[in-house]
Parts: structure tokens; sequence; C-alpha cells
């Protein structure tokens, strides 16, 4: 039997984003492998029938050794698997998993960028000098993938425009695609209610959100404002310290990680999203329009594509609280325009973004 094998930078990431597209090749006649930085949850990617095995990576550190372990470790598994097909996601899994699979023979090797991230959008100097060293990196990785698949043509463009990968290499999908029948519409709140889901970064807009919350909050008490999402001591973290008074006030109500996810959506009138990262297209955005939600996000890669303006959604401009607050008290005052946009948000993601589409195309550009 042929086997597939997918690189992963997190657990949850496997068994959230990847599940459907796993299955799918497995209906191909491929047997699935799924490597993971740890043993979290791997009971849930064994539960995809994927055999699981734990490469230890860090994610976000500049360690030179470690990354040239994760690089052997990967290189020992695929000589002793011997996948025929390999896909890795994110940049060490893309770096690191393509020279492995290169090195190993493998001849099926896919590259799959799920956004430009932290690196693109932050301007610091220290961001700077990680974006020599990563473009370094990724022009080996990519080097060595046969297919590099982006998720915005953004994306695809400004990584062929600095040299990191042929253009006869890429290929664009909309967004990793969202399961429709695990994200549905359900009945809005009687009360305005607002939800971003995201990291806890600056890049993300989490700052920005707060303090738009706390205009409007200012004006209409009634409406609520959510935000979902794990505070950590990591590059362009917020703290918690800053997330608090928001919180400790009465503006904003913080929830923590989870698996759970739908049941927010069902709590949420509009969906906010005011990034500045350099997203793939975000799965939280898919999600929020297959549950039948507005949109509010910035008019930047990855999220450009998902909003039709004034149809499904508002744009605002980047670390614009005062924009972003308006355009939430837009939806406290036309509350009829909830249910109308979030039926055209519904309707572009049945069109572009339902699962089985993206899978179908995913599978098409690796030839499994």
């Amino acid at each position: 039997m042929k086997k597939f094998l997918l690189v992963a930078p997190k657990n949850r990431t496997v068994y959230n984003f990847r599940g459907d597209l796993l299955r799918a090749i497995q209906q191909c006649g491929y047997r699935t492998i799924v490597t993971g930085p740890n043993r979290d949850n791997v009971d849930r990617i064994e539960a995809l029938d994927a055999r699981f095995f734990e490469v230890p990576m860090n994610k976000n550190g500049v360690n030179v050794f470690a990354d040239l372990r994760y690089l052997w470790r990967l290189w020992r598994l695929m000589e002793k698997e011997k996948p025929d097909v390999v896909l890795g996601y994110t940049i060490k899994p893309v770096i690191y998993g393509m020279i492995a699979a290169k090195l190993a023979g493998v001849r099926n090797r896919n590259a799959m960028i799920t956004g430009a991230g932290y690196l693109f959008a932050n301007k610091s100097f220290k961001a700077s000098v990680l974006k020599m060293i990563s473009f370094v990196l990724y022009k080996m990785g990519l080097g060595a993938a046969t297919r590099v698949i982006f998720q915005n043509k953004d994306d695809e463009e400004e990584f062929v425009a600095h040299g990191l990968c042929k253009r006869s290499k890429c290929h664009v999908v909309n967004g990793s695609g969202v399961n429709m029948d695990k994200f549905v519409p359900s009945p809005y709140p009687k009360v305005p209610t607002f939800f971003m889901l995201s990291r806890m970064i600056y890049s993300k807009g989490v700052m920005d959100y707060l303090e738009a919350a706390k205009m409007v909050k200012e004006k209409y008490p009634d409406s609520r404002f959510m935000i979902l999402g794990k505070i950590e001591a990591m590059q362009d973290g917020v703290s918690r310290e800053e997330v608090s008074p928001y919180v400790e006030a009465g503006i904003v109500e913080h929830f923590p990680e989870t698996d759970q996810i739908a049941k927010y959506y069902a709590q949420t009138s509009v969906f906010v999203l005011p990034t500045v990262y350099r997203e793939g297209t975000p799965r939280v955005i898919l999600e929020a329009m297959a549950s039948a939600r507005p949109i509010i996000t910035t008019n930047t890669p990855g999220c450009k594509e998902t909003v039709e303006e004034g149809q499904n959604g508002f744009f605002v401009p980047i670390h614009d609280a005062k924009a972003l607050a308006e355009a939430m008290a837009y939806f406290v005052v036309h509350p009829e325009q909830v249910a109308k946009m979030g039926t055209r948000s519904l309707e572009i993601c049945r069109e572009k973004y339902e699962v089985s589409i993206i899978n179908r195309r995913m599978m098409e550009i690796m030839d499994v």
C-alpha cells in the first residue's frame, strides 16, 4: 500500500484542519502517517486512522542545533517508512520536511505555505534579521520541493518575486477549506455580539479589537464582545496584563483555547479579525462564514478574498481601532444587516471554500 506522510507543526492542526484531507487521501488507497512535535492529543490523530510519530520541534525557536536535530529525525523517519508522498505545512515542516524528503529519495514532495506570517507583517529589526535568515532557508526548502501550494495569490507573487521558489512549481488553493457539516448556521443572538478568535498576538489585531470594543461598549452598553485565544510568551505576544483590564472592566469576555469552537460562533452576531498578520486564508473566517456570520476584517492577503465589501461584511484599515469600532457599531444600529450579510457569507463559503472542493484540488495538485 502506498504511504502519505504529513509533516505537521502542531498536533491540534492535524485533526482540526487536515482531518478531512487525510480521510480523502485514505480513500485513494494510501496509508497515512503524521509527524507532530509532541504527544498532545495523539488519540485524536490516531482516530483518523493515521499512524503517529513524535518528531520534537521548537516552532518559534531559532536554535540551529535543535533545527538540525529536527531535520535529522525527519530524514531517519522517511528513510525507515519510505513514503510515496510528503506534505509539509508552516515554515519549519516546509523547510526541513522538504530537505529531509529529498535526502530520503521521496519523489513527490509538497510544501504548503499557509501564510507569510509574522516575518512579513512585523517591521522590527529582529523580524528583519529573522526574515533574512528565513529567506535563505526557504530557498533551500522550497528548492527541494516538487510543488509549492499557496493559499492566496499575493503570497505566491511575493515568494516568486523574492526568488524563494520558481513559478513553475507554484499552485494556489482557497485556503484549507471548511467542513460545512461541522460549522452550520444557527439563530442569531438577541444581543449584538462580536467575536474574535485568534492567537493572542499584536499582529492579529488583538489590542485593536479590545480598544474598539471599549469604544462601542461606552456608546452601546448592551453589546457583547468575546475573544478566544491562548495567551503565550512568544514573539509578538500580547500579555495577560494587557488583556486583564478589559476583562475586569466587563468590556470583553476572554475564553481559553478549545476544540469546541462551533458553540462560540453560535453565540455570535458578527465575526471580527482585524489582522495585519500575513494569513494564508484564515480558517476562522471560513468557519464564521459557514456559520452564516458577517465578517469584519482587513484588506490584507488571505483576508481580502473572503469579503465582498458591504455584501457579507466590511474591511477596516489595519491598526485603526476607531474605524473598527465604527464598523461594529454599524451592526448595532442596523441589526437587520446581520442576517442579510450572514446569508451572503454562507453563499460565498459554499461556492469557494467547502472542504471537499479544496481537498479535490489539493489531491489533483499533489497527484494522489
